[in-house]
């Protein structure tokens, strides 16, 4: 399983990179695995409001359909368009071409809260 070491997580299985102000976000290699060939996903729109461990979107996967959490307070400044048609990209490349959103973090030192990579892998066992 794939857990990049320059990311962060949260305990429902979200990554983040942290690029200055700007969070971009997805689920988890491990979370892709476990929900199944991924066939819709909703997203919010740019500008909407995020809050940290509030929903900002659901997954669909052919098995189940999981509550999409936000790591981090801040405004939706990019939605990724690509998923609309193509939702199997976050089965493909969760931490590449399956990211979902990119938030403008509201204070980035919330960043420095969320788990390392060996804190995740511990996590999820």
């Amino acid at each position: 399983m794939n857990i990049p070491g320059d990311l962060k997580y949260t305990k429902e299985h979200e990554w983040v990179r942290l690029d200055g102000d700007v969070a971009t976000i997805g689920i988890t290699d491990y979370a892709q695995g476990e929900l199944g060939d991924v066939v819709f996903v909703e997203l919010p729109a740019v500008g909407d409001q995020v809050k940290e461990n509030d929903t900002f979107g659901t997954i669909e996967a052919v098995k189940a359909v999981a509550d999409l959490y936000s790591p981090l307070d801040g405004e939706v400044v990019e939605v990724n368009e690509a998923l609309e048609d193509a939702p199997d990209t976050v089965n493909n490349d969760p931490y590449g071409d399956g990211w979902m959103v990119r938030v403008k973090v509201a204070n980035s030192s919330d960043y420095d809260s969320l788990l390392s990579a060996e804190a995740y892998q511990k996590h999820i066992g």
